[in-house]
């Protein structure tokens, strides 16, 4: 396995710490609001990571971390007169309900920033003890001086440039690199928790460095764990910090082996940001698109390319995804074998090489042209159906796509009211044939073709599918 590394900016072969197990942490989303196309970009990315490790047969232990403290969450609470809990049990379940909609597996371990103060109030001491945390007016700072390697990560050498308007500017500080680790309570009544240093909430950074310690870090060797990734807009400063604050409390142990990154996703051009008012909200897109359509949209380029999202392209990505299953629908009735070798070889050799989709998805195309020419000549080939299926299957694990049925898929986007509407249609339309009065039955097919509804007559009665 081979992967590009975002800090020295190269492709590496893949050396897990421990032979035969590795362990991934992902940033999740701040839970004040819904997640949008990029939050879905990402998820998808490092879900396909993990897939791809598990066929090859690795152990893989994934943690991806909700932020349920934050800024954004209390002004959410101020706007909206909920509690913090109310408002991030919401998105938190949202979020999960719309990555399961694009077949995003769970994390091993989804640990919440809240559940983890304690361990997150320990590692401050930790830090202030080492006298790499000091207190300012307004919580507990992070002395970037006092790390040799600070902005390695991102490869930053200009401090005018590692102070850019994204870090906060503080008075406290004593320089303007330095970052929270802990913001003191404001307000009487917001949330906040005890410490030896001043009630208060955590800073973001210190939050993802606290939970790999707690749950997945090893502290053996250089490295905590094996691969850290996110959106490439958290590599500076929220990844370069967690990296700094884990290295001085760690006597120099690095918090991960290798770096991740997936690229931004735009739309019309412009990068995706509230601000810009242009965020394509991800619950809106799963009104129009089925979640298995987006996801292989979204997958269909490469996790480090930025993404310019287009409804003209997610369509021609679904004719490319209808391939398969006019293929599935050819062996969907057989009782399937082990997929071939030979392709699982192609297509891991393929994924193999960072993830290399294009590579991937031609060597799916390639299959499915394969087969359905054999089943041209062949249409009754039940060993080679069984084979191919198998070949579905287990693209259905690795990919996470092809779950539908083939009824299921080719009807999606059809409401039950408008399903029972054109089962009645074809109904009358049957009863016509029977009696034989062809101009009715002509004049129904006409009225569900302009539904966008094709009919498909078979042996076992009139099928019918959605046509886009």
């Amino acid at each position: 396995m081979f992967i590009y590394d975002s800090v020295q900016k190269k492709r590496l072969l893949f050396e897990p710490i421990k032979e035969g197990h590795i362990s991934i942490y992902v940033c999740g989303p701040t839970v004040y609001d819904d997640a949008h196309l990029g939050h879905a970009r990402s998820a998808i990315a490092f879900d396909l990571l993990r897939r791809v490790f598990s066929a090859l047969g690795y152990h893989v232990t994934f943690v991806k971390n909700f932020t349920d403290i934050d800024d954004k969450i209390i002004a959410k609470m101020k706007q909206s007169g909920e509690s913090l809990e109310a408002i991030t049990t919401f998105y938190i379940q949202r979020y999960k309900e719309e990555m399961h909609a694009l077949h995003v597996n769970d994390a091993d371990i989804e640990p919440k920033a809240t559940e983890c103060v304690g361990e997150i109030v320990s590692f401050i001491e930790a830090l202030m003890a080492l006298n790499v945390g000091y207190v300012g007016d307004d919580g507990i700072y992070f002395d970037t001086s006092k790390d040799a390697h600070y902005l390695s990560l991102c490869g930053r050498v200009n401090e005018e440039d590692a102070s850019m308007a994204r870090i906060e500017q503080k008075e406290s500080k004593r320089d303007q690199k330095d970052f929270a680790l802990w913001k003191f309570s404001k307000e009487l009544d917001e949330p906040s928790y005890p410490a030896p240093f001043g009630r208060g909430r955590p800073g973001w950074h210190i939050e993802c460095s606290a939970m790999i310690e707690k749950y997945i870090a090893t502290h053996e060797g250089a490295y905590q764990i094996d691969i850290h990734a996110g959106g490439a807009d958290l590599l500076f400063p929220h990844h370069e910090n967690e990296a700094a604050q884990t290295r001085c409390k760690g006597h120099r142990q690095e918090l991960s082996k290798y770096w991740m990154h997936n690229g931004f996703v735009t739309i019309n051009g412009e990068k995706m940001s509230k601000s810009l008012g242009n965020s394509f909200f991800l619950k809106d897109a799963l009104k129009h698109y089925d979640g298995e359509v987006l996801r292989f949209y979204l997958l269909s380029t490469h996790y480090r390319a930025n993404f310019n999202f287009s409804e003209e392209d997610l369509l021609m990505s679904k004719k490319r995804l209808d391939k398969l299953y006019r293929l599935k629908k050819r062996v969907f009735e057989t009782t399937p074998t082990p997929a071939d070798k030979n392709f699982q070889a192609l297509m891991l050799e393929a994924l193999s090489d960072d993830l290399n989709i294009s590579k991937a998805l031609a060597v799916l195309d390639d299959m499915i042209s394969s087969a359905n020419e054999h089943f041209d000549t062949e249409p009754k080939d039940k060993i080679h159906k069984a084979l191919i299926f198998g070949n579905l299957l287990w693209i259905e694990a690795v990919l996470g796509i092809g779950l539908h049925t083939p009824l299921s898929y080719f009807q999606m986007g059809v409401c039950e009211e408008e399903k029972k509407r054109i089962e009645t249609l074809i109904e009358k339309r049957t009863e016509a044939k029977k009696a034989k009065d062809f101009a009715t039955a002509d004049a129904l097919r006409h009225e569900l073709e302009s539904m966008q509804i094709q009919l498909m007559d078979t042996a076992n009665g009139t099928q019918w599918e959605k046509t886009i």
